[in-house]
């Protein structure tokens, strides 16, 4: 054998490495021809959106090289109205066509009309979440089920697309769109032509007759074919990385009603808002949802690991998955409750009294168009059915606790509120907790007291004159009216933390004999009072001094003095459990 003289190796080494750098330099071409003409593609388009009106978007240009390939709706706009969940900007001379279109919906339909039902938005999450890695392969599909009634095109699709374009294909099932009897043309035969272009499943049901949401997310569910049924509002737009987060914990416990992080959309100016992951669901004394800040344990709970699901006391209810079997074994929703309200409160008890779990998925974000005012009307009028709808869960499921809200409203004693036989027998076969346990376990904070000793009335025993909230914030004074008898305002709760409470506010003071309402901390100091049921005086432990009749200066407010048990610093606490008060 001879060798391969040494030249002719390096020779063909040169022609393999001129080969590599001619192939490299031509595919940075190649790429930099095709962002420079996608970009001034983007750069030139002038997309306008008649979906108010009805009319699907039209593309008002010529279509650029790659437009060819690419459908309107997943082209990018760089620097279209509302990307990148930007506020949207009205022209002076349209505002006062703006004001009439926002009273359709009440939120700004012309700036959603505006934007592209595709719009980009920022990555939202934490860091951290960006970081997550789920089995894809294991998690159980779902079903999305949005109802609506006269919505907006453009909000309704944008509900759709973000769904589309921010989820893995494989973990959608199908989209239900569950109509509740629109009567709006666009929203009828259009909109079942537009949807069938889509690249998932995606269905319109008809209700027929105005039924609600309560009613219209059974039927949607009732059709649902997924494993896991994911309920969303018709007004919202899911980010990126929302579905997985949400059905991974669904895969871990099928028990666990999931819900995300809800942000907030403008209604003036759809700009998207991040709302705080170190929020939970609670509740006030009138049984309206509210949301408050995460208390300490439950941080400690997580090892301040922000990413990890809170346990929240109770859901908005707009925005949830849940397994779909499990949602029949748990009672689904209260079909004898009216339209909208209240359920979700229901359902939060139920779910976690009855051995489930409700979590806010803090890696989950889904943003919300939130409304000052509903645009709907409802038959027998809203105060009416949100009546009878807390009327049902109060009876079902608080127990003695239900007083707090009939004391507040004793006027609605004689509300009807249907048969709920069959809801207590779910409670009785489902083996269900009963609410004190709720309480103590799952939401010690709640400003319904675990313990209390009376409910109702603080009177005067020399005036005769009431105690009253007065409808007052924070840092105001208390007032001191004449008894009425009729709830309200004149409810307060002695409790077992020795507070003297009304709704979400106690007594307090700021030491110079000014009794004034502050947000209940439950840590005792200034809102301690000690009640001897002996002499009837109220005295305030951190000042030592006693709970007074009003000044003759000052006559529409209590005062504090120097405890001597005269009449005027005698107190009389309605329906106060003198047995079991061993103070």
């Amino acid at each position: 054998m001879h060798p391969i003289p040494f030249a002719r190796v390096s020779s063909r080494k040169r022609h393999q490495v001129i080969r590599v750098v001619i192939a490299t330099s031509l595919v940075w071409l190649l790429l930099d021809v095709f962002l420079l003409m996608y970009f001034a593609d983007c750069t030139n388009q002038v997309t306008e959106q008649n979906c108010g009106s009805g009319k699907l978007g039209k593309t008002e240009n010529p279509r650029g090289f790659f437009d060819r390939f690419i459908p309107d709706v997943l082209r990018f706009r760089s620097n279209g109205p509302g990307e990148m969940g930007k506020a949207v900007v009205i022209p002076a001379e349209n505002e006062k066509e703006m004001k009439e279109l926002f009273k359709i919906n009440q939120f700004n339909l012309m700036a959603s009309d505006m934007i592209a039902l595709n719009r980009s938005l920022p990555d939202y999450r934490m860091s951290s979440c960006g970081r997550k890695t789920y089995p894809l392969e294991n998690l159980p599909d779902t079903s999305i089920v949005i109802v609506f009634h006269n919505e907006a095109w453009s909000t309704l699709l944008r509900t759709v697309w973000s769904i589309i374009l921010r989820s893995p294909r494989f973990l959608i099932n199908e989209i239900i769109l569950v109509d509740d009897a629109s009567e709006r043309d666009f929203l009828g035969q259009p909109l079942v032509d537009y949807v069938k272009s889509l690249p998932v499943p995606v269905y319109v049901e008809r209700m027929g007759n105005r039924s609600g949401l309560i009613r219209a997310r059974l039927r949607g569910a009732g059709l649902a074919k997924g494993k896991v049924i994911t309920f969303l509002d018709a007004h919202c737009e899911c980010t990126e990385g929302w579905l997985e987060p949400l059905l991974f914990e669904i895969y871990k416990n099928r028990s666990s009603v999931v819900c995300p992080i809800i942000d907030v959309i403008s209604d003036d100016t759809f700009e998207y808002i991040t709302g705080s992951d170190m929020t939970w669901g609670g509740f006030n004394w009138k049984l309206n949802f509210r949301w408050y800040s995460v208390p300490q344990r439950e941080v400690e709970r997580r090892g301040g690991d922000r990413t990890l699901p809170l346990r929240s006391p109770t859901m908005a209810g707009g925005l949830f998955s849940i397994d779909k079997s499990y949602f029949y074994e748990i009672g689904a929703y209260d079909s004898g409750m009216d339209i909208w309200g209240g359920e979700n409160l229901e359902m939060s008890f139920r779910v976690w009294m009855c051995g489930g779990q409700v979590l806010i998925v803090t890696c989950s974000r889904v943003g919300h168009v939130f409304r000052k005012v509903s645009p709907y009307t409802w038959p027998g009028g809203v105060v009416q059915i949100l009546n009878r709808n807390t009327l049902r869960t109060v009876n079902v499921w608080m127990d003695k606790h239900k007083e707090f809200f009939y004391k507040l409203n004793p006027a609605i004693s004689q509300s009807p509120f249907g048969n709920i036989t069959e809801r207590l027998r779910l409670r009785e076969r489902l083996q269900c907790k009963p609410f004190e346990w709720y309480l103590e376990n799952i939401y010690p904070e709640s400003l319904v007291p675990l313990k209390y000793f009376s409910l109702g009335w603080v009177r005067n025993r020399e005036s005769g004159m009431c105690l009253d909230g007065m409808g007052r914030k924070a840092g105001e004074k208390v007032g001191f009216l004449s008894c009425h008898n009729l709830g309200g305002n004149q409810v307060f709760s002695y409790t077992g933390k020795k507070e003297l409470m009304t709704d979400d506010l106690c007594l307090d003071t700021n030491f110079r004999r000014h009794i004034l309402l502050q947000r209940c901390h439950g840590l005792g100091g200034s809102q301690q009072w000690y009640f001897d049921k002996k002499t009837f005086t109220l005295r305030h432990v951190q000042s030592n001094t006693c709970l007074d009749n009003a000044l003759p200066t000052e006559r529409d407010a209590p005062t504090l003095s120097k405890c001597t048990g005269v009449a005027s610093q005698q107190w009389q606490l309605q329906d106060f459990d003198f047995k079991a008060y061993n103070l």
